[in-house]
């Protein structure tokens, strides 16, 4: 059986759908606002990949050579702890292609060679949504520890057959690709949020512009109906599910809540050219305790890019990329590091500077900040967490069954709990259904243009 279509570029310039992830500089912008930027605490210089706990490399294969695909790899390759031994895709350029950053992996048209090759520990799935159900399943069978991009799939049943073999599988790891949940500055945030600094979150918006037509071409009328997967609705989850599936859950996530409710819209602005998929959509979820979360993209247009908004009573909180800011209101409580933050006037607004290191004045200087202390893209942070915990998780599953065998499955869940308390952050297989169910529902609503409930049954597994 051949391996399943890649994930291709979008456009010749091989962009890719997550590229919104690895943000840009906006902190004079902010500034200029009377912004606070909000970091983490300072690591700056001092980032190292972790390695594996036995020192040897953990050898992995990636499913899905195209523009996504190969950022894996070329990520992988910064990653001491991972050694690639094995690319696979039923496209022989993108096979090509992804020999440069993994020149001594073989390469494979059959993804079921890798799941029979018993010195490959893990898979990282990197193929069209559309195509991620049998591979993970199938993997999981085989024994293997799954990275699977975001959104697990392209129905909801389809995830939740994922999520169902995930969960089964007890003792292996098994990581949705939402790396936000890894990325060290978000998680400083999470804590900073649900512990109330911007008070009581009234709404939140996500957007991603990006003017550009998702359509491919190619001499071969097959090959160009499989590069297209994305301008399909039978294949795609549009962009609500694409895109806004990371923002959704990273909003979500800080609410610490699932929506009820969600309401779409969405049309063909610019690229009238027979898609099934509408350029423009926006979806309006409705969280429990009044909150709503807008999330909005874009092909049309390009213009102010992508970031996210949330809107509290005493603050607002801006995260674009590695970075985030702080408006505070005028009636908001004192927090305390006011105290010691270097203040910053612009026009007639004052802005407090939350640094790494916030009372060393003196190192400050007077101009705001540009750095942020997490330098690496959130897709690095994730794949060292998957490459870590997975190598925790197997060495702990491994000597178990050495020494004690492997019919106490209780003593061995045991051990396997008690190993799994050094994990890195990253999200669970749970993070991944959920975000998915919520992000296709958004879909649902734009293509039907309608309000549609969320009912918690619907999360279930």
């Amino acid at each position: 059986m051949k391996a399943e279509p890649s994930r291709t570029p979008v456009e010749s310039t091989d962009f890719n759908r997550r590229d919104f992830l690895k943000g840009s500089s906006a902190a004079t912008l902010v500034a200029m606002l009377g912004g606070t930027p909000l970091v983490a605490p300072s690591v700056l210089g001092q980032e190292k990949a972790a390695a594996t706990q036995s020192g040897v490399p953990l050898k992995v294969a990636v499913i899905g050579c195209g523009a996504w695909g190969r950022e894996i790899l070329n990520t992988l390759a910064r990653l001491p702890s991972a050694e690639v031994v094995a690319v696979c895709d039923s496209y022989q350029a993108m096979l090509r292609r992804a020999k440069e950053p993994a020149p001594k992996a073989e390469a494979l048209t059959d993804y079921k060679a890798i799941l029979e090759n018993k010195d490959i520990t893990a898979v990282i799935i990197a193929t069209p949504s559309h195509q991620h159900k049998d591979i993970v399943v199938a993997a999981l069978k085989a024994g293997k520890h799954v990275y699977c991009e975001a959104p697990l799939a392209h129905t909801i049943e389809d995830a939740r057959a994922i999520a169902a073999a995930a969960k089964e599988a007890s003792t292996l790891n098994f990581q949705p690709g939402l790396s936000l949940r890894s990325d060290p500055q978000r998680r400083f945030l999470l804590d900073f949020i649900r512990a109330g600094a911007a008070g009581k979150t009234a709404f939140a918006r996500a957007q991603w512009h990006k003017k550009q037509s998702w359509r491919r071409t190619s001499p071969n009328e097959d090959r160009e109906k499989e590069l297209n997967w994305r301008l399909a609705a039978a294949t795609s989850p549009g962009l609500i599910g694409e895109i806004s599936v990371h923002p959704l859950d990273n909003i979500s996530w800080y609410l610490d809540s699932r929506p009820t409710a969600v309401t779409g819209f969405g049309s063909t602005v610019l690229w009238s050219d027979g898609r099934e998929v509408p350029d423009t959509a926006q979806a309006v979820f409705e969280f429990p305790k009044g909150a709503q979360v807008t999330c909005a993209a874009t092909l049309a247009n390009s213009f102010d890019g992508e970031y996210e908004m949330l809107y509290g009573s005493d603050a607002t909180v801006m995260l674009r990329g590695n970075k985030a800011w702080m408006f505070k209101e005028v009636d908001a409580p004192l927090l305390g590091w006011e105290v010691y933050a270097r203040k910053d006037t612009f026009y007639k607004e004052t802005g407090i500077a939350l640094v790494a290191n916030a009372t060393k004045l003196a190192a400050q200087g007077d101009k705001p900040v540009e750095e942020a202390p997490y330098t690496s893209t959130p897709l690095y942070y994730a794949l060292e967490s998957f490459i870590y915990n997975t190598d925790i998780i197997h060495t702990a599953v491994k000597d178990f069954v050495d020494n004690f065998g492997a019919d106490d499955k209780a003593a061995l869940a045991e051990a396997l709990s008690k190993a799994v308390i050094n994990n890195k952050p990253a999200a669970t297989w749970r993070d991944g259904f959920d975000a998915t169910v919520m992000a296709l529902k958004g879909n649902e609503a734009v293509m039907k243009k309608a309000r549609i409930e969320i009912p918690a049954s619907l999360f279930e597994v």
